[in-house]
């Protein structure tokens, strides 16, 4: 046993465990090595207080609350907190303890903190401290972020970099889930590559980690011998060794067939559900499904039709949404409201953006219940109907009244690793978006894609070609260009190509982003080469975000300074860029439909169910046009 003497020799960081540890009985220097003593230390604390041996820090009075156990509204409630930890749940008065604080719910009707099952953070273009005071006044207090975006930026660094913001006293609990798509496909690499190893590892470095990510190359996953294969099954074998979860994303996967495969490969989950059908075929082969608004409105009513009884396996979440699209919509508690706007009924629907996904990730010890030992998340709400939250507890702390977050910022520092990620390599100049027509030709096919195409085959058309033999945009024919800028490699290496019915009519405009999903390159759209070349030096010169050109002039910026996906600023200022943003863009005119195209920052995935698609020039494919299902290459220009 260590010696209380010896205790003060350590660094202040561990000398207050270290007492704990000693006055529990512990030995030091074992417990030292042990990852879960601080959880130990936590649930010591609430099991003395539930006997109320020790006085709680808060004890909320009289409280409605639901038991996502038993699906019961209980009237009459206490609740007793230490520290962050719910210690004591019980009728109100019959606690025998005493509390540093009271907090009289007043008879209102508290749940718990709801829980994204899977979301992308970096969608909402803010860093894990500023995503909290955003999204916990809309009773969010804890997300399972799909993290193959930041992990295509930053690799190895990926976990650490989630669980940085919890550490420094952020409320908001994150529990990565890996993304599986590190590389999106065998036919690009960015800042990360995952195999069996960097899975373990993820899995063994901390509790939070909970889940492989979103395994999307369907086609790796089914065929043998291609180059993804190996790797994505010895990313799931590392999942299951370490009692990990496996998540699945089933886009296009709607037959029975399709569907069982999908289930036997042991993905758990699918949050790209769209068919009512495909919907139930889903659920009753065991797939967890994680539903998005716009598919709540139309399934859910269906499975009710059906007469779901059970609603266990489902949940509801967010996946991507911007911060501004976020203050005007909501968050989780938008998702609740479309259930219970669909016809399901509230005590079903709260344990939709709570339980069942805790359940799912096996964290239910830890939150979506009010109930003893899970983190102290409570959402007190006006209207339980409409889903109007009063105020939100988050860790045993009141953290909002209506949508004004009350609690500090925790104050991180991130490391040049995740905040200088930009390597284009060199100024672009317009030159590099030309695309020249072969020798002697008037006139040339041209390879067209658009947003959001999943035919077997490309698109082909027939443009002019100019005196000095290039091929232009030609938006009064409805076709823009459109580049991919390889950020990762120093090579300045650019793929260009033609997109109909997308992009900018003004003359000289151009729009780019560093937000490229899945590999988050710097994609550029637009009807000038100049134009075009500005908007990617701009976005790279900033080390990422969005930039709009419009006649040879940037008119709008978002900086988005973190792996050029996010930003370390607050709310307010970075909603207000996003809003400048689509505001500067509605002065342009746009091919098809008005306003900015942000969901351009979607149509470059790689996984199923499309098939051609823009990708970083690669060493066997300069152009960077390929079919991600079969390898196929094909020039732009023929």
């Amino acid at each position: 046993m260590v010696k209380l003497s010896q205790i003060f020799s350590y660094p202040a960081r561990g000398r207050l465990a270290a007492l704990t540890l000693l006055f529990l009985g512990a030995d030091w220097a074992q417990a030292e090595e042990r990852p879960l003593k601080a959880e130990l230390v936590e649930r010591e604390q609430a099991l003395q207080v539930a006997l109320a041996r020790r006085e709680a820090d808060l004890l909320v009075r009289n409280a409605t609350i639901l038991n996502v156990f038993t699906r019961e509204w209980l009237p009459a409630q206490d609740i007793v907190i230490a520290g962050k930890r719910i210690a004591w749940v019980g009728a109100t008065g019959t606690w025998p303890g005493q509390a540093a604080k009271t907090l009289d719910a007043e008879g209102k009707t508290v749940v718990p903190g709801f829980g994204e099952s899977h979301k992308h953070i970096e969608s909402s273009y803010l860093s894990a401290e500023y995503e909290a005071a955003l999204v916990i006044p809309y009773g969010n207090t804890w997300t399972v972020e799909g993290s193959h975006e930041m992990s295509n930026v930053i690799g190895e660094h990926n976990a650490e970099y989630w669980l940085k913001a919890e550490a420094a006293g952020s409320p908001l609990k994150i529990f990565p889930a890996i993304g599986s798509a590190t590389p999106p496909t065998q036919y690009e690499l960015g800042g990360g590559y995952y195999g069996y190893q960097e899975m373990k590892d993820f899995l063994a470095s901390d509790q939070r980690v909970v889940a492989l990510g979103e395994v999307m190359d369907w086609t790796a996953v089914t065929t043998p011998g291609t180059k993804g294969h190996e790797r994505i099954w010895e990313m799931i074998e590392a999942t299951w060794e370490l009692r990990g979860v496996v998540e699945g994303h089933g886009s296009g996967l709607t037959g029975v067939n399709e569907i069982n495969a999908f289930a036997a490969a042991g993905l758990s989950s699918d949050h790209e559900v769209k068919q009512l059908q495909e919907g139930l075929e889903k659920l009753r082969r065991g797939v967890f499904l994680e539903v998005r608004v716009d598919t709540i409105r139309i399934l859910f009513p269906y499975l009710l039709e059906q007469g779901l009884k059970d609603w266990s396996n489902v949940s509801v979440t967010t996946d991507d949404r911007d911060v501004h699209a976020t203050q005007q919509l909501g968050s989780m508690d938008f998702n609740i409201r479309a259930a219970i706007e669909a016809g399901v009924e509230p005590a079903i629907a709260y344990t939709l953006g709570s339980y069942n996904t805790a359940r799912h990730f096996h964290i239910d010890h830890l939150v979506g219940a009010i109930a003893p030992g899970r983190y102290a998340d409570l959402v007190f709400l006006s209207d339980v109907d409409k889903v109007v939250i009063d105020k939100v507890i988050a860790n045993g702390q009141l953290a909002s009244k209506g949508k004004e977050y009350l609690l500090p910022i925790a104050k991180v520092t991130y490391p040049e690793w995740v905040k200088q990620t930009m390597n284009v390599g060199r100024a672009l100049t317009a030159d590099d978006f030309t695309i020249k027509a072969p020798a002697g030709r008037t006139s040339v096919n041209v390879a067209l894609m658009q947003p959001f195409y999943f035919e077997p085959d490309f698109i082909t058309g027939e443009l002019p070609v100019t005196a000095r033999g290039t091929v232009e945009a030609r938006p009064d024919l409805g076709i823009n260009k459109v580049a991919v800028i390889d950020r990762y490699h120093g090579t300045a290496a650019v793929s260009k190509m033609f997109w109909q019915n997308v992009g900018p009519v003004t003359a000289g405009s151009a729009l780019a982003s560093s937000q490229m999903h899945d590999i988050h390159n710097i994609w550029v759209l637009g009807n000038d080469d100049q134009a075009m070349a500005l908007a990617a030096n701009t976005v790279a010169g900033m080390q990422g975000g969005w930039v709009l050109v419009k006649e040879g002039k940037v008119v709008a910026k978002v900086q988005l300074e973190i792996a050029g996906l996010v930003s370390q600023r607050p709310v307010a200022e970075v909603a207000a860029e996003v809003e400048a943003l689509h505001d500067a863009a509605d002065t342009l005119q746009w091919l098809t439909s008005p306003g900015l195209p942000d969901r351009m920052r979607f149509a470059f995935l790689t996984a199923s169910p499309w098939k051609w698609q823009l990708v970083a020039p690669y060493e066997e494919n300069p152009g960077g046009f390929v079919n991600v299902t079969t390898g196929e290459t094909h020039p732009v220009v023929w």
